[in-house]
């Protein structure tokens, strides 16, 4: 799916800063998207756009309301329908992110309908994938995959591509989850993808390129959740990666949501990464890892990183707080 550029981002009634983390995720990867946010009474969120209402965000151009913060459970409220509403009949399609679907609703459909407007569940493929053929293809394409969920692949992809592009570099990000997806408007909600089609769908959103053009692919999940395991295995496998950078969070005690299972050792991930990327790409090789280091002070986090960096002779980095470009020096050297 793509969705037209510009945003009016949606902030609702969010509760607080972190309920609206999508939209900040925008605003931060994609300012030049941006031409405002909407924020309904009670809200405690700021993403630091223009509050605009419908009228004037139909006025600076935009073309897509992104429903940018998540409330619990994904209810959308009919106090929200309203403005989805109003948004439909300026002119603006509407995207979400959320379980709850833009489609279930009946009046948002027959708005939609009615002016001609697109309803964008981002999760949710609109499209059917193949099965995944394994042929070479041309380009090169970085992968991030980590030691669990939710340790900061699709922020080290992002700024690996941003990275890349100040360099002038020819890179593209290529998002494989809802946020990502609602950031740079386009990918594939991998984890919505029937099992066997989701290396068929990495194929397809990461196709052959220009020998030199870099594809940044956003990773999911680890192989050693429990859980997720099997759709990062059909990222590693339809990425078919030249490159992979590892992500961790080393303040964790146990995989996340799974109590009884520890997380992996760092140099033990990295060989599973190997040994299952063999099978599309033998080349394929760590550039690099990537910390999370949000947990620790700034010398415990300089320590560690110091740490793991002579234990595997590679560059660690955290991509927060000190960018990535040691990482991008190794893959361009690729």
């Amino acid at each position: 799916m793509e969705l037209k550029q510009p945003y009016l981002l949606f902030l609702g009634d969010a509760a607080d800063a972190l309920a609206a983390k999508v939209a900040q995720g925008i605003k931060t990867w994609r300012p030049e998207y941006c031409v405002g946010q909407l924020r309904l009474d009670g809200c405690n969120a700021d993403v630091g756009l223009e509050d605009m209402n419908i009228a004037q965000a139909a006025e600076a151009g935009a073309k897509t309301l992104v429903i940018g913060v998540a409330n619990r459970g994904g209810v959308i409220s009919q106090e929200w329908v309203s403005v989805l509403i109003e948004a439909l009949e300026a002119g603006m399609d509407i995207a979400a992110g959320l379980h709850n679907k833009l489609v279930d609703i009946p009046e948002l459909v027959a708005c939609a309908e009615k002016n001609g407007r697109s309803l964008f569940d981002v999760r949710y493929p609109t499209q059917t994938y193949p099965v995944a053929n394994g042929k070479k293809r041309a380009g090169k394409r970085v992968l991030t995959v980590g030691t669990d969920c939710s340790v900061g692949k699709m922020y080290t992809s992002l700024a690996i591509e941003k990275e890349m592009k100040v360099r002038g570099v020819d890179a593209d990000f290529r998002a494989t989850g809802q946020t990502g997806i609602l950031i740079t408007g386009a990918g594939v909600s991998a984890d919505c993808v029937v099992s066997d089609f989701v290396s068929g769908a990495i194929e397809t959103i990461s196709p052959e390129n220009a020998p030199e053009h870099w594809d940044v692919i956003e990773g999911q999940g680890s192989l050693f959740h429990a859980s997720f395991a099997g759709v990062t295995t059909g990222l590693i496998h339809g990425s078919q990666a030249d490159a992979l950078v590892l992500c961790h969070e080393p303040t964790r005690t146990h995989m996340r949501g799974l109590p009884d299972y520890p997380l992996p050792e760092l140099k033990e991930c990295m060989a599973a990464n190997i040994a299952t990327g063999k099978l599309t790409n033998p080349n394929v090789q760590f550039v690099g890892v990537s910390i999370n280091t949000s947990g620790l002070s700034e010398s415990e986090a300089l320590d560690y990183m110091d740490k793991v960096e002579s234990e595997i002779g590679l560059p660690v980095v955290d991509p927060f707080r000190q960018g990535v470009s040691r990482i991008v020096d190794k893959l361009l050297e690729l």
